[in-house]
């Protein structure tokens, strides 16, 4: 009499992260974009921001001429353009889409690998909010910055006297640079830089102190703006100079000033 052949035990979880695969579906292309983005330009920008960020704590005068600075880079706009908003849009928006579609099951599944893949998802939106009031209210409302470096100070100061925006602020930074350190992990894992499980721990250190790192620079500037004495509305001022040419006319000399 034949007997029926019993059921194959389920199969177990894969562990680990699976590396971006070409043939598994028309968003391939858009997917390694987005991850790429977030590398290289965003995240490239995300520490250079930071970093000249944090010359704010040497006072109103340095953060000037570190504003200055980067204002004065050749071609400056296009690669404001280029290199920061339209890479920014596209991996924010298409990381929204990501995020709309996927989902995290973490009341079923409740393991480590879900809370980091809502943590990402969670920390992308609350820095694409951010960034949007960020850029709209310090770069395109109120006094324009690359035309006058010398109130960057006084206008990131004026923002932070609501406490509201000091808690905005603080929040942002931790998401943002959270999302940053996880994506990298996550980077590196999918594009198969750090295969093995030995290697991918190994690396989560370093995108950990990196993480952190960056995440203390931002909170310390915004700590010196918020506890810095009232700023001058701007530290660098057009100067005016007079240029004296002498004109001689006959016996008599007049003095040209402009």
């Amino acid at each position: 009499m034949a007997t029926a052949t019993p059921p194959a035990p389920p199969a177990a979880p894969l562990r680990g992260v699976q590396p971006l695969r070409a043939g598994e579906g028309h968003s391939f292309f858009w997917r390694k974009l987005h991850s790429l983005t977030g590398i290289v330009p965003i995240g490239a920008f995300l520490i250079e921001h930071i970093v000249s960020n944090f010359e704010i704590v040497n006072g109103p005068v340095a953060y000037a001429k570190q504003v200055l600075f980067l204002n004065s880079l050749p071609l400056v706009r296009v690669l404001e353009w280029g290199l920061i908003f339209i890479p920014l849009a596209y991996h924010a928006l298409y990381g929204l889409f990501i995020a709309v579609r996927g989902r995290s099951n973490v009341n079923v599944y409740p393991w480590a690998g879900n809370w980091m893949y809502l943590s990402q998802r969670v920390t992308g939106i609350i820095a694409f909010l951010y960034i949007i009031q960020h850029v709209l209210r310090q770069r395109f409302m109120g006094v324009s910055l690359p035309e006058h470096p010398g109130a960057a100070f006084a206008k990131v100061q004026h923002e932070l006297s609501n406490p509201w925006m000091i808690a905005i602020y603080v929040i942002a930074m931790i998401a943002t640079t959270w999302h940053f350190a996880y994506g990298t992990w996550l980077f590196a894992a999918k594009w198969g830089i750090t295969p093995g499980e030995k290697a991918r721990k190994t690396f989560g250190y370093v995108c950990a102190v990196v993480g952190i790192a960056l995440c203390l620079m931002g909170l310390v500037s915004i700590y010196a703006v918020v506890t810095a004495p009232p700023a001058p509305e701007d530290v660098m001022p057009e100067v005016h100079t007079s240029i004296v040419i002498p004109v001689q006319t006959g016996p008599q000399q007049f003095v040209l000033v402009s």
